[in-house]
């Protein structure tokens, strides 16, 4: 396809003796305007007429203009001095290259008179002054490294590698039948290296069976990580159009950490780790060996991108579950001051449902009893101080509401029913609020809001708007129509340190969008609840006994099923910034979570080398 060309001309002509410029007719001029237009708009042909070299000069010619990949050119004569047969012509090209990127230069022709007819002389040169013999232009990417994912606290979870697509060639399976036998072992194969390596996606065979019988030609599969390439690449040996092929990825720097977060991470920010890419134009041999660089842009790589989670909390949270490997449990960690997610660790029993450290929904017990004392210190009028009842027992709307083993404390301060989990007094509380106070002072500290939080997917929790004494009567403390999630109390847990709910996140820089609305808690109930959050760890709270040094206020809690009872904590340390919800799922007493929730601690203060805060 020709092209459009510019052809701006300057032209002096000059002849020796003479005592200015003057127009000749036999001028070199009109034969080096000819050439340069045809150069601009690729007519071979007139390029072939003009020049003494035809063949090696369009061939030349052709090679630059594809190596170049321009658009188009734009060309300037600027002078021709001329001399008896003898012309020199001066003149700039301007390519236009892909991407709006340009190439200025300016270069020299000869030519020469014979029998009143001018010719270019052919040398590569008439191309670029940069060219000599059998070489051309090529316009080159010159790729940026990708950026790594950072941790927090600075470690990196995300680095330049290569992993493996697993492709399935569908013309080779023409029946049913063998497009089932395949779906059969590749799924069996991915199974078996997950079971090794979590990082390792898997798929089910009907699932996969399904897709291979709609998809045309070569159909991709999944991505292996390069740790499981040959567990999987040995799986499959022998299954018809089945291949593995090497690419460049970002891949886990510990395929064991957070697996499931890091890939949906993986997925988010790939493009914003690639940085921009630089280019180049070469001078190119005939074998395709760049050997001088004349012009281009370096390649930019992209900073490093940080995610909220902390390396060292996540594997605290991860060891301290270590013991509980054969039960449902979880640990959710948030810094109250950002609204980071530090940490979100599960045992593999909980792995196998799912994401509910996040999502799932789980009656929390007295851990509510946090926003229940809210609702009474912020509306009832309560304080600290404040003389309630906690008797063993009590009827409310016919509903009896029981202390743990019945026991009794009689008329106490609220603070002492707060750090000795009275049922009956919270309950109480509860009853007396008018439907929906509860439920709103939850969203103050983001139980029941729903968040859109890139890269990770959490339900917070709902609280029952109460129209019935006796849904408030049980909500009061934990039971009822009461629904939670380790996040969701992880973050009333970090509202209570911070003041207000901070909004959490994951990645930095993408936003997380908020449902509804909320004012804060006043100042004054939230110093209130901080005070009777600490009073659970002192001595004769609940959780009084912890070995984690530091300032560690919260709420343990017992939820009853049918089944059995959860065991629950949750609050936070003062001291290094960090929130945390500690669930296990059919675990009894909420002794089991504040131990696993002390391991935490522990880990955290031995892992950054340091006896206590």
């Amino acid at each position: 396809m020709k092209r459009a060309a510019t052809i701006l001309l300057a032209a002096a002509v000059c002849t020796a003796g003479a005592a200015g410029c003057t127009p000749r007719p036999r001028d070199a001029e009109p034969t080096a305007s000819a050439f340069l237009d045809a150069l601009a708009q690729q007519n071979y042909d007139e390029i072939a007429s003009l020049v003494d070299a035809p063949s090696a000069a369009t061939g030349s010619i052709r090679e630059t203009m594809d190596g170049l990949q321009a658009d188009g050119a734009s060309v300037e004569l600027k002078e021709v001095r001329q001399q008896d047969n003898l012309a020199t012509a001066t003149y700039s090209v301007d390519w236009r290259l892909p991407h709006e990127r340009t190439l200025t230069y300016d270069a020299q022709m000869t030519l020469t008179q014979a029998n009143g007819e001018w010719t270019v002389r052919w040398q590569p040169s008439v191309l670029n002054p940069n060219l000599g013999a059998g070489q051309h232009l090529e316009l080159r990417a010159e790729e940026s490294k990708p950026a790594s994912v950072l941790s927090s606290d600075g470690a990196e979870l995300l680095s330049p590698g290569v992993a493996y697509r697993l492709l399935v060639d569908t013309n080779a399976l023409p029946t049913a039948t063998a497009r089932e036998d395949a779906a059969e072992r590749i799924a069996a194969a991915l199974g078996q290296a997950a079971a090794q390596d979590p990082a390792v996606p898997t798929t089910s065979a009907a699932d996969l069976a399904g897709e291979l019988g709609q998809a045309t030609g070569t159909y991709s599969v999944v991505l292996v990580p390069a740790s499981a390439r040959q567990a999987v690449a040995d799986a499959v040996a022998g299954v018809p159009g089945v291949r593995l092929n090497e690419e460049a990825a970002i891949v886990n720097a510990d395929p064991t950490f957070a697996p499931d977060i890091m890939a949906r991470v993986g997925q988010l920010v790939g493009s914003e780790l690639e940085g921009r890419a630089g280019w180049n134009v070469s001078v190119v041999n005939e074998h395709g060996a760049a050997l001088e660089k004349i012009a281009g842009e370096d390649p930019v790589p992209a900073p490093a991108l940080k995610i909220s989670l902390d390396h060292t909390v996540q594997r605290a949270a991860e060891k301290a579950l270590e013991p509980l490997a054969g039960q449902q449990a979880m640990i959710v960690a948030i810094r109250p001051s950002t609204g980071g997610v530090l940490a979100v660790a599960q045992t593999p029993a909980a792995d196998r449902e799912g994401n509910i450290a996040t999502m799932g929904q789980y009656p929390p017990g007295s851990t509510f009893k946090i926003i229940t004392a809210a609702a009474g210190l912020e509306l009832a009028g309560l304080t600290p101080g404040t003389t309630v009842p906690c008797p063993g027992t009590m009827n409310l709307y016919g509903r009896v509401v029981t202390n743990y083993a019945g026991f009794s404390l009689g008329s106490v301060p609220l603070e002492t029913a707060f750090a000795r989990s009275c049922n009956t007094t919270f309950a109480d509380v509860s009853t007396k609020l008018e439907p929906g106070q509860l439920a709103g002072v939850g969203k103050q500290f983001g139980l029941g809001r729903d968040l859109k939080i890139p890269g990770l997917d959490t339900i917070t929790g709902s609280i029952p708007e109460g129209h019935e004494p006796l849904e408030r009567t049980e909500a009061g403390y934990g039971q009822g129509a009461d629904l939670a999630s380790p996040f969701g109390m992880a973050l009333v847990s970090a509202t209570a340190a911070h003041g207000s709910m901070p909004v959490p996140y994951l990645i930095d820089g993408q936003r997380t969008e908020v449902s509804d609305h909320a004012e804060p808690p006043t100042p004054e109930t939230i110093a209130q609840l901080q005070q009777i959050m600490g009073s659970v760890t002192a001595p004769g709270g609940t959780a009084a006994g912890m070995k984690a040094a530091g300032d560690i206020r919260g709420k343990t809690g017992e939820a009853e099923i049918n089944q059995g009872s959860h065991a629950w904590f949750t609050g936070y340390r003062a001291d290094d910034d960090i929130a945390f919800a500690t669930l296990i799922v059919l675990g009894g007493g909420s002794e089991s979570a504040v131990a696993a929730t002390d391991r935490m601690l522990l880990n955290i203060d031995e892992m950054r080398g340091r006896g206590g805060i």
